[in-house]
């Protein structure tokens, strides 16, 4: 349950914060908190799972990479290579997700690049992180921009 202090901080940030110097400051102001509220209502609302994440989105497009494919890994040990793969500069996310009927991949990382010759490069240097522990892979470029947006509430939150 969220009180509608939270609502409104939910509500003021939905759809990214502001690109100031001090963008929890500057929400605070807009909804009467100061920033170290701002700041302890946004972790409370992570540690109780009601937002999962604060994180930048950028438009890859944009900052010249314009080839960006998701690859996809069956490896025996995702707990183990997900954090590695992650950290790397050229994945923006990495995350491990249930094999499916028909679909053998349990980790996915998306890799960006200037060119599929380029991520095909970066593509190979994952697997030779993952060395033995990959019993194969696959990538799925992307082929349009899709909007992204935040968090959206409606009335029933």
């Amino acid at each position: 349950m969220i009180d509608e202090t939270d609502r409104k901080l939910l509500a003021a940030t939905a759809a990214g914060l502001p690109l100031t110097p001090e963008p929890y400051a500057e929400v605070g102001r807009w909804i009467g908190l100061s920033e170290a509220e701002v700041i302890a209502r946004l972790t409370a609302l992570q540690d109780r799972g009601v937002i999962r994440r604060i994180a930048v989105a950028p438009n890859h497009y944009a900052l010249g990479m314009v080839a960006n494919g998701m690859s996809v890994w069956d490896i025996t040990e995702p707990d183990v290579y997900g954090p590695q793969i992650g950290a790397l500069p050229f994945v923006s996310h990495c995350y491990r997700r249930p094999r499916a009927p028909g679909w053998p991949y349990n980790l996915f990382a998306m890799l960006h690049g200037a060119s599929r010759a380029e991520v095909e490069e970066k593509r190979a240097e994952v697997a030779a992180l993952l060395g033995p522990a990959c019993r194969g892979s696959d990538i799925l470029y992307s082929t349009r921009i899709l909007k992204k947006t935040g968090m959206r509430l409606t009335g029933d939150a």
